[in-house]
């Protein structure tokens, strides 16, 4: 059997890196090579001396159009603006493309719905399996118990995260907002500080904390009046995003463009 050619965009990172060893050890995939942001230590290195695999002959490149072009699938975990830009250079060359950004609002968005009309892009707020249970889950939950139950979603991760509420957190809001009926732009609470007044019916809060090397953990919080149903996550090891992402590139292989997620991936 043929093995895939996998590219890893954002290849320095602790994801990234993670990727690379996946992708090596994985069966039926084959590592296409990887780039990271100009300017990154990384540059040039070995790939394999960087996901501390030893040599493979390999060096961390600059340029990820041509990685693309040398990729029977890649896999992007960077920044949203660069996400924007990998999006459009993949629709360009044909290049399925895996992507675990989060962050990504306005423009940006806009521009992965737009290559994704061109070829198959899994785009996943979280590619864990847990997380994606999770989701079914919430849903579920909220379309059960309805908006007279308050929903509270906190999640917490490290001090160097940069964007907040985290993107899973926000998947699991849509997720119910969606199994209420409800417009997630009407009725998400992202922030309250001050005389907020009451709390209003059928609202969705978020709580985001940062500190520390936390992985990842999120609380979805269903309180009703004499009773309260809390569903959890907790991440101990980011190989659970790797082996999710490397599983969906595979997965992508051969299917027609559109916009897909890690519950289609999954089967679920």
């Amino acid at each position: 059997m043929a093995e895939t050619r996998i590219g890893v965009i954002g290849c320095a990172g602790r994801v990234g890196r993670m990727l690379i060893a996946d992708i090596a050890q994985t069966e039926g995939c084959a590592l296409a090579g990887g780039v990271a942001r100009e300017g990154s230590p990384a540059l040039g290195q070995d790939i394999g001396e960087l996901a501390g695999l030893g040599h493979l002959g390999i060096a961390v490149g600059d340029n990820p159009e041509r990685l693309l072009r040398d990729s029977a699938v890649a896999i992007e975990f960077t920044t949203p603006a660069a996400t924007a830009e990998h999006a459009g250079l993949a629709a360009g060359l044909g290049t399925p493309l895996v992507i675990g950004t989060t962050g990504l609002e306005g423009a940006e968005e806009r521009a992965v719905r737009d290559a994704a009309t061109r070829v198959p892009i899994v785009w996943a707020a979280n590619t864990s399996l847990g997380i994606n249970l999770l989701l079914g889950l919430v849903s579920e939950a909220a379309r059960r118990l309805g908006p007279d139950w308050d929903l509270e979603i906190m999640e917490m991760h490290h001090r160097g995260k940069v964007d907040a509420p985290s993107g899973t957190a926000l998947a699991l809001g849509r997720a119910a907002a969606a199994a209420r009926g409800a417009l997630f732009d009407q009725v998400a609470t992202r922030g309250r500080d001050g005389i907020t007044g009451p709390r209003p019916a059928g609202a969705i809060g978020f709580a985001a904390l940062r500190g520390g090397d936390n992985i990842g953990e999120h609380h979805v919080i269903f309180a009703g009046v004499g009773e309260q149903l809390e569903l959890t996550h907790r991440a101990t090891n980011r190989g659970i995003y790797s082996k999710g992402a490397v599983r969906a590139a595979l997965w992508l292989v051969g299917r027609p463009p559109g916009l897909y997620g890690m519950k289609e991936v999954l089967g679920l």
